[in-house]
C-alpha cells in the first residue's frame, strides 16, 4: 500500500530530526577533546586529542562493519542482532538510525580514552576502541533498545487476572552508555595503574591539567550537547506527544545539570577534600547529573530531575573520593562522572517514574519495575567488566598496555606522534634576543637611563662579535643633538 503525502511528510521529518540531533550529539566529540585536553599535562595534548579524532573514526568503521548488525540487526535473538553487516540490505529510511547510534557509540568509546590518559600505549587504544565500538557496546544496544533484546521484552506476570509486563526503562542510556562505558574506564585504569607520581608513599598528589579555560570550554560544550543526547533520544518529532517528550527531556535534562554542578561544588566548599569553589568540581558535578537523567528524562516531572541531580552530585563526590581511596588514577573523573552518575540514573527512574514509580504508585508492580532496572545495570556492569578485564589483562601481559616510564615522564606528543602540541620553535619572533647572546635595542632608543648605541660592522661590531657603546643619558633639563 502506497504511502500518503501526509505518511511521507511525516517520515522524512522523523529523519531529519534524527540527523540533526546526531550532529549536535557528533559536537560532544570537541566537548571531549576540549575537556580531555584540558584536563592533561601539555606533554600529552596531542596523544590525547588524536585518541578523540580516532573515537569518531574507527568508531564508524567498526559500527558500520558490525557494530550496527550486533545491535539493531533485523535477525536476531535476545542476546545478539545479525543482519545489516556493513549496511548490507539496510533500508534507505535507516539509514539516519545508523548515524544516530553511531555518536552513541562514539560516546561511550571517549569516555575510557579519558580514564587511561597519559601513560597508555597506543596500539592498545586501537584494539580496546574497536572492541568497544564494535563488540561490547552494540550487544548491550541490543539487550536494552532492540525489539528481540531481554531487556527490552521483559518479563510478563499475572495478577488478579491481568497481565502485566516489567521492562527495563533507560531512555537515553545512563546504563546503556554511560554505566557501560564507566565500567571499562575503570576496569582500564585499575589495570594499567596510575600515572607515576600520582600516589608518593600512599598519598595522593595532584598532577593538574595544563589550562582550564579549554577544561571549560569543553564542559560547556557537553552541556549542549547533553540537550541532544537527551532530547534527541525520543527518536521523532513528526507524531502527536513527540515535541512535549523532548521538551520535557530537554527541560529535565537541565535542571539535573544545574543541581548536580551545585551540589557537587557546595560538597567542595564545606570542606570534604579540600574548601574551594571549585571550577572542576563544579563542571563535572553538572554532567553527572545530566548523565543521571539520561535514564528517566522524558518519564518524571521538574522537580524530580531535580532531586536526581541533586543526588548525582553526591554521588559524583563519593565515587571521586572512593577512586582516590582505592589509588585508582582517573586524569578525567570519568568513572565517577559516568558510571557513578549513570547507576544512580538508571536505579532513579523506577523510584520517579510520573506513572509507575515508586514514589507515587508504591505497589508490587514498581518495585518489579525497579529490580528489573538493578538487574539490568548489574548485568551491564558484569559483561562489560568480564569482557574489557579479559582485554586489558590480556594487552598487559603481552606489554602493550603501557608506554616506558622514560616515555611517560617526559610526555607522550613526541615520541608517538612526532608533534608536539605546543612547540618551543614556534615561539617568538625576529625581534627577540637569543638567551645567549647580549642584549641589544634598536639606535637612539632610551632604557633606564643609558642609551645603548650599536656599532655597526664598518666601526668594529658585526653580527658575529656585537658591541654596545653606552651614551650617559642627558640631564632632563637639557637638550641633546644628535
Amino acid at each position: 500500500m502506497a504511502k500518503t503525502e501526509l505518511e511521507i511528510l511525516q517520515g522524512n521529518l522523523d529523519q531529519f530530526f534524527l540527523i540533526v540531533m546526531g550532529c549536535l550529539i557528533f559536537f560532544m566529540q570537541t566537548g571531549f577533546a576540549f575537556l580531555e585536553a584540558g584536563s592533561v599535562r601539555s606533554k600529552n595534548t596531542t596523544n590525547i586529542l588524536i585518541k578523540n579524532f580516532l573515537d569518531v573514526f574507527i568508531g564508524a568503521v567498526a559500527y558500520w562493519l558490525f557494530g550496527y548488525a550486533f545491535a539493531f540487526g533485523a535477525e536476531g535473538n535476545g542476546f545478539i542482532g545479525h543482519k545489516f553487516f556493513a549496511l548490507a540490505d539496510l533500508p534507505a529510511e535507516k539509514y539516519s538510525h545508523w548515524f544516530f547510534h553511531f555518536v552513541f557509540a562514539a560516546t561511550a568509546a571517549t569516555i575510557v580514552s579519558g580514564a587511561m590518559a597519559e601513560r597508555t600505549e597506543f596500539q592498545a587504544y586501537l584494539l580496546y576502541s574497536v572492541f568497544l565500538t564494535g563488540f561490547v557496546y552494540p550487544i548491550v544496544t541490543h539487550w536494552a533498545w532492540d525489539g528481540n533484546g531481554w531487556l527490552y521484552k521483559g518479563v510478563e506476570y499475572t495478577k488478579d487476572n491481568v497481565t502485566m509486563s516489567v521492562t527495563y526503562q533507560d531512555f537515553a542510556g545512563s546504563g546503556v552508555v554511560h554505566v557501560l562505558g564507566g565500567t571499562v574506564a575503570l576496569v582500564g585504569a585499575a589495570i594499567v595503574g596510575p600515572r607515576i607520581g600520582r600516589f608518593v608513599n600512599g598519598a595522593p598528589v595532584l598532577l593538574a591539567g595544563h589550562t582550564v579555560p579549554k577544561a571549560a570550554l569543553g564542559g560547556f560544550i557537553l552541556f549542549f550537547g547533553f540537550l541532544a543526547f537527551n532530547g534527541g533520544s525520543q527518536a521523532a518529532i513528526a507524531s502527536a506527544g513527540d515535541a512535549d517528550a523532548v521538551a520535557l527531556s530537554i527541560v529535565n535534562t537541565v535542571l539535573g545539570g544545574a543541581s548536580g554542578a551545585l551540589t557537587a561544588m557546595i560538597i567542595k566548599r564545606l570542606g570534604f577534600a579540600d574548601k574551594y569553589w571549585s571550577l572542576l568540581f563544579t563542571i563535572n558535578g553538572g554532567l553527572t547529573g545530566m548523565v543521571a537523567l539520561c535514564a528517566g528524562c522524558n518519564a518524571v516531572h521538574p522537580y524530580a530531575a531535580f532531586i536526581i541531580g541533586t543526588i548525582a552530585g553526591v554521588a559524583y563526590v563519593g565515587w571521586s573520593t572512593l577512586m582516590i581511596r582505592l589509588k585508582i588514577d582517573d586524569p578525567l573523573d570519568a568513572v565517577a562522572v559516568h558510571l557513578g552518575g549513570g547507576f544512580w540514573g538508571v536505579l532513579s527512574v523506577p523510584i520517579f517514574n510520573k506513572e509507575s514509580g515508586i514514589f507515587y504508585d508504591g505497589s508490587a508492580h514498581s518495585f518489579r519495575l525497579f529490580g528489573w532496572n538493578l538487574l539490568g545495570v548489574l548485568v551491564i556492569m558484569a559483561w562489560s567488566a568480564a569482557l574489557s578485564l579479559v582485554l586489558f589483562i590480556v594487552l598487559r601481559v603481552t606489554r602493550l598496555l603501557r608506554v616506558s616510564p622514560e616515555i611517560e615522564e617526559k610526555g607522550l606528543d613526541i615520541p608517538k606522534h612526532g608533534e608536539p602540541a605546543y612547540p618551543l620553535a614556534s615561539y617568538g619572533d625576529g625581534w627577540s634576543e637569543s638567551p645567549t647572546a647580549p642584549r641589544q635595542t634598536l639606535p637612539f632608543s632610551h632604557n633606564n637611563g643609558v642609551t645603548p648605541v650599536q656599532n655597526y660592522p664598518e666601526k668594529g661590531g658585526g653580527i658575529d662579535n656585537p658591541s654596545l657603546e653606552v651614551i650617559e643619558a642627558p640631564n632632563k633639563n637639557e637638550t641633546t643633538e644628535f
